[in-house]
């Protein structure tokens, strides 16, 4: 007869082997066999995504109307978190231009105190998915939802930066899609034909750049180069120091928001768009990358990944963190094998951070608008527009209803009913037999 200890601890369910698998961290594999060899690829390719991500960061943070500082931060902590515990051997991450948008509006309504506690509780939110094995429900998002909001967050991206591209003085810009052409054009008068000229040149050289090369870190190069030229020539083009002040050269200091629950009820909404377009993005991203590599990531390791880079960029005072496809992408075409090139991605924005943070304040807002535009564009996808128009009517139809929710009302909407029809029109084709349930004699 078992003592009664042991039999209550014996109807405790452990987790299998194979539960254990889907969420273990790939770099738990991938250093089983590790080697210098490798260590050197992925040490190039770290480095070389290190120099797309810092300018792109940066820029991804005045976009959200956040301090320049936040995006290094989120870069830094969220990319080392996302490679280290991550399902996807070359998955590279940080702060992307989807969540632009819903972190602009939740500054706007909250407060950066409220976007650090709505990216905490996303993070908590993408714990539990991945704890309930939820990464395979990626599959029921309707393609023409995730394509919709996509292409609605690139359009509100790039009219955000036309004020920047232009040289006009608006000042603070409506949040508002349809009340910032109005307000933009109002300020016409303002024009810089400076600034235009440096954004121009800026999306020129990264282009330029990529078709020369696609391992040259071309982001980078253009908009080191174009700010030194509005600098040389003396041109009146507002830079990072002129608007923001001067870069911190290290870390803040770990902290909680303020939690009450009252803001948490209000911020729900909010953390379950960053949760949601988060594990969204990260999945898509690790599915391109297994393309690239022949390889295949753990979905649910991934969604722990991105909920522990969340919680820990939020902590930090960073922004929402994901997997970026950009940044993923450019790994692999510069020769990175496995989780530690995103590793070192990291350590050298932090060592960068540390040491060349001055230099940072001389980048021009012009340039740096010039690069998100050519990010909103790339976002877009105009590749696909031709299939986009041959598909069936209803995708048209969920494509054009997201996107234009997107842009002219809330992605929080947008996405809720984008889900909802997608899912209603799945569950019709299905062609679900009637019940054979009867009502019971009373």
């Amino acid at each position: 007869m078992h003592p009664p200890a042991r039999r209550e601890m014996s109807i405790i369910p452990l987790p299998s082997a194979t539960e254990c698998a889907v969420r273990q961290p790939k770099i738990v594999t991938t250093l089983k066999t590790y080697s210098w060899r490798l260590f050197a690829d992925d040490f190039i390719a770290g480095v070389t995504v290190a120099m797309v991500a810092m300018p792109l960061s940066l820029a991804i943070a005045v976009a959200s109307g956040a301090d320049p500082a936040a995006g290094l931060v989120t870069a830094i902590i969220g990319g080392f978190l996302i490679s280290a515990l991550g399902g996807s051997r070359v998955q590279v991450g940080g702060p992307t231009g989807a969540f632009i948008v819903v972190v602009f509006g939740v500054i706007a309504t909250h407060g950066y105190d409220g976007l650090v506690l709505a990216t905490l509780m996303a993070g908590v939110i993408l714990l539990i998915a991945g704890y309930f094995r939820l990464g395979r429900l990626i599959a029921f998002v309707p393609e023409a939802v995730v394509n919709g909001f996509t292409i609605g967050i690139a359009i509100v991206i790039a009219t955000s930066q036309l004020a920047d591209a232009l040289g006009l003085s608006l000042g603070h810009a409506p949040a508002d899609f349809l009340e910032k052409l109005p307000a933009l054009w109002a300020v016409r008068a303002s024009f810089g034909w400076q600034a235009l000229l440096i954004t121009a040149l800026t999306i020129a050289t990264i282009v330029g750049l990529r078709k020369l090369s696609p391992r040259i870190p071309g982001s980078i190069i253009a908009v080191a180069l174009c700010s030194a030229l509005a600098a040389q020539m003396g041109w009146p083009v507002d830079t990072l120091d002129s608007r923001f002040g001067a870069l911190p050269d290290t870390l803040p200091l770990p902290a909680l928001p303020e939690v009450t629950f009252d803001r948490m009820i209000a911020l729900l909404p909010s953390a379950l768009v960053i949760a949601f377009l988060a594990g969204v993005e990260s999945l898509l991203s690790a599915m391109v990358a297994d393309r690239m590599i022949a390889g295949s990531h753990r979905p649910n390791a991934e969604l722990l990944a991105q909920g522990f880079a969340n919680i820990g960029s939020s902590l930090f005072g960073g922004l929402p963190a994901t997997g970026a496809i950009a940044r993923t992408a450019t790994n692999v075409r510069a020769g990175g094998k496995t989780p530690i090139a995103g590793i070192v991605h990291a350590l050298v924005i932090l060592l960068v951070m540390m040491t060349m943070a001055p230099l940072a304040g001389y980048l021009a807002m012009s340039a740096l608008a010039g690069l998100l535009i050519l990010t909103a564009w790339n976002m877009s996808e105009p590749n696909r527009w031709p299939a986009y128009a041959s598909a069936r009517t209803r995708d048209r139809v969920l494509l054009l209803i997201t996107l234009a929710l997107t842009v002219l009302v809330d992605l929080t909407v947008a996405i809720a009913v984008g889900v909802a029809f997608g899912l209603a029109i799945r569950m019709r084709d299905r062609k679900v037999p009637p019940s054979e349930w009867t009502p019971p004699k009373r």
